[in-house]
């Protein structure tokens, strides 16, 4: 027997939203105001009294606004959402790397628990729940269409 899981679909848009659009955001600042240059030598160079080689800090630096811009809007779509969300704990992982090299003690509650609590919590729902996404609406087309998905695996 089938249940409906309508509020946990909302949930998980909701969820998916406010996510999606904290991580898009500082991707859009971090790359088209600050630049990514200057993100890397404002927040990563610092680091550099540290046993981090300083071309890490550059290359981790660079990347890291785009790929909150990029993968913050995929979850905000819910297009290859699974996917983005663990490139956005990659970014959370390595925040809280970095924050613990230079504060062994730093408090974490105003910036990476509330997201990665949301960033669980949409992981962890089934992905047959996230309704309002792009990814459930390419599933019902494959699940509808059998043929279409076969020969589109068959390309791939």
């Amino acid at each position: 027997m089938k249940t409906d899981n309508t509020n946990r679909s909302w949930a998980i848009l909701f969820a998916r939203l406010v996510l999606g659009l904290i991580f898009f955001m500082a991707g859009v600042w971090k790359v088209f105001q600050l630049r990514p240059l200057e993100h890397a030598r404002k927040y990563f160079l610092p680091f550099a009294d540290t046993f981090l080689p300083v071309w890490s800090l550059w290359a981790v630096g660079v990347v890291i606004p785009f790929v909150e811009l990029i993968a913050g809007g995929l979850v905000i779509i819910g297009l290859r959402t699974r996917d983005a969300l663990i490139l956005l704990g990659f970014v959370l992982a390595v925040v809280t790397f970095g924050h613990l090299l230079k504060e062994p003690l730093y408090q974490f509650h105003t910036h990476v628990i509330p997201r990665l609590a949301l960033l669980l919590f949409v992981l962890m729902l089934p992905h047959e729940d996230d309704r309002f996404s792009i990814d459930r609406l390419i599933s019902r087309r494959k699940q509808l269409n059998p043929k279409t998905a076969d020969a589109h695996a068959r390309i791939n």
